[in-house]
């Protein structure tokens, strides 16, 4: 008997990238009948692949393509899809919806978790609801040993985990990451790690190229990749120290800046800051004790959230309309602010949004057609934010609406009445007022519907053509004229639209590079970003740097960055109110 065929059958179970040039007439029968025998229970697996009988594989879904293998003693249950190339090394789980690209490695013991289960107090852990996001994996990435990735992730091509990292957030592509929680160290194409020639200013060249970059050496927008790469590094570095200026030990509260009054949204905008930039939840209370503090906020009665009295205690809430709404427009937005912190807690709100669950379709139409359209465009659309987004939070909970329906008339209201000229809701622009109220409600309303469901919204180049004729409005755009409520209100509608269309693609990156240039000469070390002038109304915490200037201008700078295809160069994503993701897969169903 020669060495080759003198191999033991655990050889394989260990060095599964040995079977096919090693493996005797006998272990690959063994095989075959073994993969048969998956294929029953409906796995379909690519030439060359090879599974250890040693695994245990208890998928509802499995594809594997060629060249991939499974080895001993690794768990694989749920939905699982790989490319060609891909390995799972021994003792390595897999579990959950997973999608893989070609070329993966997944290192020994470490667990791909595409599902989770939550730990409200209301019944023993057991159980808790399942839900599932699921994890996803891009082309030619390396995950080291002893490495987790948890639900929700999505890794980039070309990515490198390095071992013991644990992935709590997304990765961009070719970055390198490492630590728990995992933070990008470095661009895998860039040996020497981003460049630091260059001081992050307000005054980077314009007329930067329309084409494509990855910020390469000669490459026009390489400077404005390398200012957004220190930009990131700038602001972690101070993260902490911004958000614990705002903290007061007396009171136990957050403010949005030292002297101001405490408020919750100033608690929220610590959290998402702090996952943002750090990773983790603001250093001066445990997760669970920051997620507590906030579930208790919530009214009962009425499942919004009030804001804090003038003594620092319990808020009290007006009087209900007839249909049942509580027009209280700071707890509308609470829903949102409150919704998502806990999120990146890993919390949930204790209770219903009450006022949501209990308005019938027929309510819901007749209170849309009484929303201001013509005159307060933005107070119709973030109603209409606040609503969906309490529809989605209940679907969370696994609660039913009052009356079936509800959901998909909102939806059906929003598609009859979209202006398909504008592709937009509301009132009519002219020369004298522009298209502020016009784009500001449409993105209030898009983002808790259409974005939030993960649905295309309607006439997308037409809402590319409407918002960049805003975004050329001097009385909001010229240089220091800018808040971030206006600039989010546009760099968010040419994104979502631009998932649709690359209508005036050329234009949209332009404007984005312009303004993202003055983003970064705004922050101020150890503050933070400041809102910027007063809106329309005199809205906004003024320029005085805060919380809420720092938590928008975070997101505001993703955005434009992405828009001007450097976003990989922040390693960071937000995940909270103002994430790209749908919150929730179409359908409306809880995920699974």
């Amino acid at each position: 008997m020669d060495a080759e065929t003198a191999l033991d059958d655990a050889y394989f179970d260990y060095c599964p990238w040995d079977f096919v040039g090693r493996a005797s007439a006998a272990q690959r029968a063994a095989q075959d009948a073994h993969q048969r025998r998956l294929a029953e229970s409906g796995a379909r697996l690519g030439p060359r692949c090879y599974v250890s009988p040693a695994a245990g594989v208890f998928t509802d879904t499995l594809r594997l393509g060629a060249d991939s293998y499974i080895a001993g003693h690794a768990y694989v249950t749920g939905e699982v899809t790989a490319g060609d190339d891909c390995t799972v090394n021994p003792y390595a789980t897999v579990r959950g919806r997973i999608t893989l690209g070609d070329g993966v490695r997944i290192g020994a013991h470490s667990s791909l978790l595409g599902f989770n289960h939550g730990f409200a107090p209301d019944r023993p852990v057991h159980r808790q609801p399942l839900t599932s996001k699921g994890i996803t994996v891009g082309d030619d990435v390396w995950i080291g040993s002893h490495v987790v990735v948890l639900d929700g992730v999505t890794i980039g091509d070309h990515c490198v985990v390095g071992a013991g990292a644990v992935v709590t957030k997304d990765l961009a592509p070719w970055t390198v990451a490492a630590g728990n929680p995992a933070r990008p160290l470095r661009d895998r194409r860039s040996q020497g790690g981003p460049r630091r020639d260059r001081a992050v200013s307000g005054d980077l060249p314009g007329g930067l190229s329309d084409d494509l970059s990855d910020g390469r050496p000669g490459d026009p927008s390489g400077d404005l990749a390398d200012a957004v790469a220190r930009f990131a590094d700038r602001a972690r570095a101070q993260a902490a120290d911004l958000v614990a200026r705002c903290w007061n030990p007396d009171t136990g509260r957050y403010a949005d800046r030292p002297g101001a009054p405490a408020t919750v949204r100033a608690h929220c905008d610590a959290v998402e800051i702090a996952d943002l930039l750090l990773g983790s939840p603001p250093e001066q209370l445990a997760a669970d004790e920051h997620a507590a503090r906030l579930r208790a906020l919530q009214d009962p009665g009425s499942g919004l959230v009030p804001e804090f009295a003038p003594d620092g205690g319990p808020g009290a809430l007006p009087a209900p309309a007839a249909d049942g709404w509580i027009d209280d427009g700071t707890a509308e937005y609470h829903v949102l602010a409150v919704g998502y912190a806990l999120d990146l807690l890993g919390s949930r709100l204790t209770q219903p949004v009450h006022v949501v669950r209990r308005m019938t379709a027929g309510q819901l139409l007749a209170r849309l057609e009484s929303l201001p359209w013509r005159t307060r465009t933005w107070s119709a659309g973030a109603w209409v934010d606040c609503w969906a987004t309490g529809a989605h939070r209940n679907l969370e909970l696994g609660v039913e609406d009052g009356e079936p329906g509800a959901l998909e008339a909102l939806f059906g209201w929003l598609t009859t009445r979209v202006d398909p000229w504008t592709g937009m809701w509301g009132t009519t622009a002219s020369p004298a007022a522009g298209r502020l109220q016009l784009v500001n409600g449409y993105y209030r309303l898009t983002r808790g519907s259409y974005a939030q469901f993960g649905l295309d919204v309607p006439y997308a180049e037409r809402v590319v053509d409407t918002v960049l004729a805003h975004g050329r409005d001097q009385r909001w755009f010229a240089a220091g004229r800018e808040n971030a409520c206006n600039v989010l209100d546009v760099a968010h509608p040419l994104w979502l639209a631009g998932r649709r269309s690359g209508h005036r693609a050329a234009e949209v990156r332009a404007w984005a590079e312009e303004q993202l240039t003055r983003a970064l000469g705004r922050w101020r070390d150890g503050a933070g970003f400041g809102f910027g002038p007063a809106g329309e109304g005199g809205g906004g915490p003024g320029r005085e740097p805060g919380l809420q200037g720092t938590e928008m201008w975070l997101a505001i700078v993703w955005l434009l960055a992405d828009l001007a295809g450097v976003a990989d160069r922040l390693a960071y994503r937000p995940r909270g109110v103002h994430r790209p993701e749908p919150a929730r897969s179409p359908g409306f169903a809880t995920p699974r």
